[in-house]
């Protein structure tokens, strides 16, 4: 079955939020991490990657590849409570992207 376009819109904007909100935490980097830590097993690659750097390199690459290959985006999302527990140990707040991740969590989980 496919998503509506509205839906995949919507996806694709809060894609572009998270991005955005990695920026203006100076978290964007600009170069790519070891072929090596992208292959980690673990979830989020907490083992090789920040969690910021996963974001960027692995879910947001991904969604888009998703996106723009017209692919059934994923039907479970919990991003969020990740992102809260990475931002407890830092000095920046992380609110605007933990809002935009709760978001992107609700349009891929449905609720």
């Amino acid at each position: 079955m496919t998503e509506p376009r509205e839906h995949v819109g919507q996806v694709a904007d809060s894609l572009l939020q998270i991005e955005m909100e990695l920026r203006q935490l100076g978290l964007w980097e600009a170069e790519k991490p070891s072929k090596e830590a992208l292959q980690s097993n673990q979830p989020f690659c907490i083992d090789t990657l920040e969690f910021t750097q996963w974001l960027q390199f692995v879910f947001v690459v991904r969604m888009k590849v998703i996106i723009e290959q017209g692919h059934p985006l994923p039907a479970v999302s919990g991003m969020a409570p990740m992102a809260e527990e990475y931002f407890r140990a830092r000095p920046e707040s992380g609110q605007g992207l933990i809002q935009a991740l709760e978001e992107i969590d609700q349009l891929l989980s449905g609720s």
